[in-house]
């Protein structure tokens, strides 16, 4: 009884220990916070009950829900009081712009992105020269030949899900289907490796997913939270189900290292340049190399798939944008056929694709930047006033509230309009040009910031581009999308139920995406 006692006394003193560690480093942030400005904290003092503070912000992926609105309570900088560190919420895009311009100042806390060092060293965790190593050779990876390849491949692959698509009377695996042309994509542009598309519904089980590249990358990228989690040797454990133990073949399966180099995939240009840069800085490591190929592949895989995901909801519940989108498809590309599609005369003038990529991102942005302080206080002038932020803290970007703030996007900035990206050609606005000559309508600066920006933005924008405009101007030259119709419901409704879904069914699991959108099918329809 005696020993029952004090276990019972120990564990109360470790909660008690752990509530008072919790409590005093949570007053001290508080009083490091109160040192920026006493009103950006007016929230910190309300009760803990309803909408509050707690409930209101303690949950991942608060800000696409939030948007605007605490800044527009708080103002252009607030910040968010907790035990670990205080975070800093900044709204205002001069502001933003010096956050990413003074890089030396206000670094990326890659502390935060250690867990991508699972395959090794790589441009997303590195720090210092190695990082500016890393920086230099994948910036000479990601380049225009590997962007005609990127063109090519889309194509190809675009048109068989479409054939695919067609040929069901409705699709629920369409999120599932853009996901392997994402991977496929990647495959041939990274590693040299190109695939048939098959459908999520014509899949076959394969007794071994480590058998081949293609299958092996698949397993790793659609098992990356058990993977960053328990790390791959540990998933190697013999007394683990099979299920870990083929992510650990897979993970370990380096088939994409093999065979004869013959273009400009990622892989080999990594190489080379990795190569070329070991005369003066010492090159890349094998394991940098390991570990840039993975950061690429999750950047480029599930972020685009995500985004191609929200997209084309966006796209079912909103025919008028297919129309426009066809008229300039139409006139880019007339009567060709997509195999004379040319990646550098007629991707520059899709802008109208383009521009639904851009503004799906606007509202969900699938990778939020983040910077820090470091160990230094730093000053940033927010309006017209300059504050000092104390060192260690936080600071958050708010995509959330900048990319959707009516001061910068107008009374309609809340809702799915690509053609907000779009202007004339030329200085006269009054003058409407044809599609396919027209200009890209850029906001302010700082209030867009979907890939980042300044010297640690996304080496892949390009990449992601190309790929997700080649896939528009297939699937809609010829062809548009609706929303299966339940039984008693108008097309409108139908077409309102999706733009709810996107809404409310949007969540962070590793990225910010689409929960269920299996739960409304969709049809497509010759044009």
């Amino acid at each position: 009884m005696a020993w029952l006692v004090m276990l019972l006394t120990v564990a109360l003193l470790l909660i008690g220990a752990t509530l008072v560690s919790t409590g005093v480093c949570l007053l001290q942030n508080y009083r490091a916070a109160r040192s920026i400005d006493r009103k950006v904290l007016s929230f910190f003092r309300r009760l803990p009950f309803g909408d509050n503070s707690f409930t209101r912000y303690n949950w991942r992926g608060w800000e696409v829900e939030d948007r605007y609105r605490s800044h527009s309570e708080m103002g252009d900088i607030w910040v968010l009081v907790t035990p670990f560190k205080n975070w800093i919420y900044v709204n205002d895009p001069q502001a933003l712009m010096s956050l990413f311009r003074r890089g030396t100042d206000f670094p990326r806390p890659v502390f935060v992105n250690e867990i991508l060092n699972v395959f090794g060293p790589n441009i997303s965790t590195a720090e210092g020269d190695r990082w500016k190593t890393q920086r230099k050779i994948a910036t000479h990876c990601f380049n225009e030949h590997n962007n005609e390849i990127v063109w090519s491949e889309a194509i190809s692959l675009a048109n068989d899900m479409l054939h695919y698509w067609i040929a069901k009377v409705s699709v629920k695996s369409t999120a599932d289907d853009l996901r392997t042309l994402s991977l496929h994509v990647l495959s041939r542009a990274g590693f040299g490796k190109s695939f048939k598309f098959v459908g999520h519904d014509d899949k076959k089980s394969s007794s071994s997913p480590a058998n081949s590249y293609k299958e092996s990358l698949q397993t790793v990228l659609e098992n990356l939270v058990l993977i960053l989690g328990l790390g791959t040797k540990f998933l190697s454990n013999p007394w683990l189900p099979q299920k870990f133990r083929t992510v650990h073949e897979a993970c370990e399966k380096r088939a994409f290292a093999e065979g004869e180099v013959r273009d400009h995939n990622l892989m080999t240009s990594l190489v080379r340049a990795s190569q070329d840069e070991a005369k003066t800085s010492g090159g890349l490591t094998e394991s940098e190399i390991y570990g840039n190929m993975f950061a690429f592949n999750f950047a480029g895989h599930d972020t685009t798939a995500h985004i191609f995901t929200f997209a084309l909801y966006f796209l079912a519940a909103h025919p008028d944008v297919q129309d426009w989108l066809s008229q300039e498809i139409r006139h880019v590309l007339g009567d060709r056929p997509s195999s004379e599609w040319d990646y550098r005369a007629d991707f520059p003038r899709l802008k109208r694709c383009l521009s639904v990529m851009y503004e799906t991102i606007r509202l969900y942005t699938v990778v939020p930047p983040i910077k820090w302080t470091g160990s230094q206080a730093q000053s940033l002038t927010v309006g017209e006033k300059t504050v000092v932020l104390p060192p260690h803290s936080m600071i958050a970007p708010s995509y959330g509230s900048v990319q959707t703030d009516p001061r910068f996007w107008g009374p309609d900035s809340l809702s799915w309009k690509p053609s907000r990206w779009i202007k004339p050609a030329g200085s006269n606005a009054d003058i409407p040009s044809e599609p396919g000559e027209e200009d890209f309508n850029m906001p302010v600066r700082g209030a867009f910031i979907g890939w980042s920006d300044g010297t640690r933005d996304c080496t892949g924008r390009k990449f992601s581009q190309v790929e997700f405009v080649a896939t528009m101007a297939v699937l809609f030259l010829d062809w548009r999308v609706d929303p299966v119709v339940a039984k008693g419901e108008t097309l409108d409704a139908a077409r309102q139920r999706v733009e709810n879904l996107i809404k409310q069914d949007s969540g962070s699991v590793l990225l910010l995406q689409m929960l269920h959108p299996e739960r409304a099918p969709l049809t497509w329809k010759k044009r």
